[in-house]
């Protein structure tokens, strides 16, 4: 079930109460939490936790807060993340590289993180055939038959920004239905695509405003 006229700065925070609720499950014997806790634990007021979950029903109790398991357990069935969803990445530069460690290693060692990377691609011929961390590279013009076999349902974008609209194109038409792009340009895609940007330059560019100008 989607829920219809839900913002995406809701969704977004969806995530962080559910990773505060993994790492209670996980390290404590506490079995419920108040809003005030878990806005604490999440970085957001009491008011905004429970305005957030109010779109997606009742779950806590009066006077006793929020039951973690319960909470946890319906988080991940609102963000789909109670069945694996198949995960491509395009690009195996240095930064493709990373981030397909960084993936292995949360999918490893987080039981409630269920996109499982499977399958990268990139157009260098010298890539094409090798495996990083144990995941094949495929050819840029297998994109729609790995797409059909593998069920992929999101790819990862990492890529010159020259490239991504193109890269983004072919998996669009194969039918991928969640892009993570981390190209510095924006991505134009239809309305069942949704597309997530993370733009390393301006989120350092937005830093740069908070540091103070060095006047000695």
């Amino acid at each position: 079930m989607r829920w219809n006229k839900i913002s995406d700065a809701v969704i977004r925070r969806l995530p962080l109460y559910l990773r505060v609720l993994d790492e209670l499950a996980r390290e404590s014997d506490t079995e419920s939490i108040s809003s005030q806790e878990l806005g604490v634990k999440a970085g957001v007021g009491p008011a905004l936790v429970r305005k957030d979950l109010a779109w997606f029903g009742e779950f806590g109790k009066q006077g006793v807060g929020y039951e973690i398991g319960f909470l946890r357990d319906e988080l991940r069935k609102i963000l789909n993340l109670d069945s694996k969803i198949s995960v491509a990445l395009v690009g195996v530069g240095s930064l493709g590289v990373a981030l397909t460690r960084y993936h292995l290693k949360r999918y490893a060692e987080d039981e409630s993180f269920n996109l499982e990377l499977i399958a990268l691609f990139d157009s260098d011929p010298a890539k094409i055939g090798m495996t990083v961390q144990g995941i094949p590279v495929f050819d840029l013009k297998d994109v729609a038959a790995q797409v059909k076999e593998k069920q992929l349902k999101i790819v990862i974008i990492a890529v010159p920004a020259s490239d991504a609209q193109e890269v983004a194109n072919a998996f669009i038409q194969a039918g991928i239905q969640g892009i993570l792009n981390f190209a510095p340009i924006k991505l134009q895609a239809p309305d069942t695509v949704h597309v997530v940007a993370a733009d390393l330059s301006l989120e350092l560019q937005r830093l740069a405003y908070y540091i103070p100008k060095y006047t000695g």
